[in-house]
């Protein structure tokens, strides 16, 4: 029987990767830090204890495992002593498949920690599939979410740039497909995005439309943006960085680019803004 080792399965993206696997009939192992944590929120799958900072669990968690679905935590910074000897573990264990969860854009945006990741799974004896996705709809329950219910606006250095962004759901559903029948995406890079660019101020016309009240899109000037960042979210400096500069870009259309690939391996069409917006309503309700 395949078994699946989702890593941080807490978190938007491994929480779908592991119910749309389990979906499709595999043995799914969710892992996050918090093996009780994991218990509580997948009852129906096996769950461990996987901390990559602490080697003593990278074993016991790959135990038996046919593929592994990779993610980086944001707290991981230092791939070569984490992300990186944990794939020569995978494939010396006996993984046959590794799915790395990467970045769009990520093979000219060198000072991306997935970009080491990228590069160690090219070097690897193993069989990957690296997926790049644009920007998360989630955002807006995420890094977004206190900007909508307490201010009623998104505050980002976007500009008008148009942004193609991609559900986690269908993310989860690409993944699900790859495991299933990986050979024809073995080795390749595979940009994800939703169907269409639309605008921050295309975004918040949804938002105001679906929440019945006024949300309004203010373009961020970097300065005021990175100052919002640290005193108001508490971001580290690292964190505030990194966020600035992937919004910043979105200003020159690096975000903007509809790609076909999930809908060529799912068969349908991506998830869009609108219908995340209708069916998620209930996160941005005061």
């Amino acid at each position: 029987m395949t078994r699946i080792l989702v890593t941080a399965a807490l978190g938007n993206v491994g929480r779908e990767v592991a119910l749309s696997c389990a979906a499709l009939g595999m043995t799914v192992r969710a892992t996050d830090r918090d093996e009780a944590k994991v218990r509580a929120q997948f009852p129906m799958l096996e769950a461990a204890a996987l901390d990559f900072f602490d080697r003593r669990t990278w074993a016991p968690a790959l135990l038996g495992c046919d593929y592994v679905f990779l993610l980086r935590p944001p707290p991981v910074g230092d791939m070569k002593t984490t992300l990186c000897p944990f794939l020569d573990l995978a494939y010396a264990s006996g993984v046959k498949h590794v799915v790395f969860l990467s970045v769009a854009r990520a093979d000219e945006m060198k000072w991306v920690p997935h970009r080491k990741v990228e590069l160690h799974l090219m070097k690897s004896a193993g069989a990957w599939t690296v997926l790049r996705p644009g920007f998360f709809a989630q955002n807006l329950q995420d890094a977004y979410r206190r900007d909508i219910v307490e201010d009623d606006r998104i505050y980002v250095p976007a500009g008008r740039g148009r942004v193609a962004f991609i559900d986690v759901a269908d993310i989860g559903a690409v993944a699900a497909r790859i495991f299933a029948e990986p050979a024809p995406h073995t080795g390749k890079f595979l940009t994800l995005t939703g169907p269409a660019a639309i605008t921050f101020e295309e975004v918040v016309g949804t938002l105001s439309a679906v929440l019945e009240r006024p949300i309004r899109y203010d373009a961020a000037s970097i300065a005021g943006y990175a100052w919002h960042l640290r005193s108001k979210r508490g971001l580290s400096l690292t964190q505030l960085t990194i966020q600035t500069i992937l919004h910043v870009g979105l200003r020159s259309g690096d975000a903007e680019r509809v790609e076909p690939t999930v809908a060529n391996i799912l068969g349908r069409e991506p998830r869009g803004m609108p219908q995340y917006i209708r069916d998620s309503a209930a996160i941005w309700r005061r």
